[in-house]
């Protein structure tokens, strides 16, 4: 009995398809069958199968701790060391992300109980086949299955964006579906020229043509091609327009996922291609150290600062996003161990607490019917709990030095030490303090009725939306809670220890993972609470001191909002900047 519990029956060498095989199964059996079932059984089955993804990805992590699990499709094994079919190779560290994914999409499935009716489980059949896109993709070993993952994330998330089908869903549905379809045809581009140069799509023996070709204009153009790709699903500046559009109008449930999972995977697939791919070529890296570490620290800045102007809460929520991403970026920029291993600890930390987030405005939206920040002020008394959340969440955004994500960020802040670059670590600790500080200024004027009165600003032209308010409240806050507690509980010597050993083996080379001084989470949770302590007082300031400050703000304020248009033209447009911009640095490095 106790062997059938621990999985032990399972041999390893079948274990890895099996997360990506049980959802799709799911997928077609719901798909057959759901409008014959009861009206609650379509949540349920989501629900487990999601759960047993987690499980079945947690385990696969705890076999792959000495070595990957690698698994042949159809048989295809290598001939002569050479290989010939697709398959996954899974390390512990692609395991547990995977497992992180798995636990999100089921917390979103609780909180998402009964939100849909008489669709017929159309809503979870596309979310559990945006479960399998990104287990798929977190386990490949096959470039040209990697961009095949891609495409079917991207194609769910098109449809669950535009879920509701109203004019502003499909409105942001289109811009999103634009700029990531343009990734797809960048990643496919340069997918093509690798091949052309090295004849294999395998990592590992990619890894080797591009370690041979050395200084080269085509292995280059592919990296560029396929890096661009990635960092627009990532939201980097300046690839990151479609985002705040997409997350502030797709359902609640779904924001969880992009903002707590989808963007992050972005950065795991470049760092996996950095590190593992394109590791032996001097110009690739010499060019990622400078674009990531440059375009991170703007990402970051850009990010946090828009997420302070916002007052539609799933906008500032996405902005911080943006502002997160940034972060990460600069894991990826510092070219070393323990900037990777702070990015996967940041990426699961940020996922949970973000996907938190995502549920405390989802709980306002349907309990309140709104929102907007200005108009909800003060009516959220009567959901305490919520509030308690939004606050944590917003402490846990800037540095309360606390869980998961506060290890993830004071190792990568080492590694942005250790490799030299300040100012980086400046903007993680400004970045972190401004995406605090909007969701602490909105929890605390939501929920406690602090800042000015709007009076006729209440009533200023906002997005409307509504979400089904006839949901237990205790339903929606539970799986909410328990994530902000997995980041929490997260025990700090074991996390250290696991990432110390999975590092290594996801980058494919040895090292060691450092930390940054303990003071540096403090700067930003004290830059985080004075910001917002000046966003609901400062009506209560004298005129010569807030005067200076507004006028400081106004111009880069005015400047980025103009950026902001929401035109696809003027997204696609920055996408052919950042691209360009990319190019120059390969080519000079």
């Amino acid at each position: 009995m106790p062997d059938w519990f621990s999985l032990g029956w399972i041999p390893s060498a079948v274990l890895p398809p099996l997360p990506v095989a049980l959802p799709l199964a799911m997928c077609a059996a719901l798909l057959a069958t759901a409008h014959l079932m009861p009206g609650r059984w379509p949540d349920i089955l989501a629900s487990l199968t999601a759960l047993a993804v987690a499980t079945l990805c947690g385990l696969i992590a705890v076999r792959a701790a000495d070595a990957p699990l690698v698994y042949w499709f159809g048989g295809w094994t290598p001939r002569a060391g050479m290989p010939l079919g697709i398959g996954f190779s899974v390390d512990a560290a692609s395991g547990w992300v995977a497992a992180f994914i798995g636990t999100l999409f089921a917390a979103s499935f609780v909180f998402a109980w009964g939100f849909f009716e008489e669709t017929h489980g159309h809503f979870q059949i596309l979310m559990l086949l945006f479960l399998a896109a990104m287990v798929g993709f977190v386990f490949t070993r096959d470039l040209f299955n990697l961009f095949v993952w891609f495409e079917v994330m991207s194609v769910a998330a098109f449809a669950l964006t535009a879920y509701h089908l109203d004019e502003s869903a499909l409105a942001g549905a289109l811009n999103f579906t634009v700029t990531n379809s343009l990734a797809g045809f960048l990643m496919l581009g340069g997918i093509g020229l690798i091949y052309a140069r090295a004849g294999t799509l395998d990592f590992e023996e990619l890894a080797r043509a591009v370690a041979h070709a050395g200084r080269d204009p085509v292995t280059a153009g592919a990296f560029c091609l396929v890096a661009t790709a990635l960092m627009i699903k990532a939201a980097v500046v300046p690839f990151q327009f479609w985002l705040a559009d997409a997350h502030a109008v797709a359902p609640s449930p779904v924001s969880v996922i992009f903002s707590g999972a989808m963007v992050s995977l972005g950065l795991f697939g470049l760092a996996k291609l950095t590190a593992v791919v394109f590791s032996g070529s001097e110009q690739v890296r010499g060019a990622v150290s400078l674009f990531m570490i440059g375009a991170g620290s703007a990402t970051a800045l850009v990010g946090g600062w828009m997420a302070l102007l916002q007052r539609h809460l799933k906008r500032l929520l996405a902005f911080s996003t943006i502002s997160h991403a940034g972060i990460m970026l600069l894991g990826i920029g510092t070219l070393s161990q323990s900037g990777t291993g702070g990015l996967l600890l940041y990426l699961v930390g940020h996922g949970l607490v973000k996907g938190a987030l995502f549920m405390v405005a989802g709980i306002l939206l349907a309990t309140r019917a709104g929102i907007d920040e200005i108009a909800l002020r003060g009516l959220g008394r009567g959901i305490g709990p919520a509030g308690i959340a939004m606050a944590l969440g917003g402490l846990l955004l800037c540095g309360l030095p606390l869980g998961l994500l506060d290890q993830g960020t004071r190792v990568l802040q080492g590694a942005l030490l250790d490799g030299g670059h300040p100012f980086a670590v400046a903007a993680t600790v400004v970045g972190a303090g401004l995406t605090g500080a909007a969701v602490l200024r909105a929890a605390g004027r939501i929920f406690l009725g602090l800042g000015p009165d709007p009076g006729d600003e209440a009533q200023a032209p906002s997005e409307a939306e509504r979400e089904k308010a006839n949901r237990p409240l205790w339903l929606m806050l539970a799986p909410c809670l328990v994530l902000l507690a997995l980041n929490i509980a997260a025990p700090e010597a074991g996390v250290a220890r696991l990432a110390a050993k999975a590092t290594p083996a996801f980058m494919h080379q040895g090292g060691s993972l450092g930390h940054g001084p303990e003071w540096l989470p403090w700067l930003s949770l004290a830059l985080a609470l004075v910001v917002a302590a000046y966003a609901l007082g400062r009506h209560k300031l004298p005129h010569w001191l807030s005067r200076p400050v507004r006028v400081t703000q106004s111009r880069p304020t005015r400047l980025l909002e103009q950026v902001h248009s929401g035109l696809i033209g003027d997204y696609v447009t920055w996408v052919v900047v950042g691209l360009a911009i990319l190019a120059g640095f390969l080519a000079t490095s």
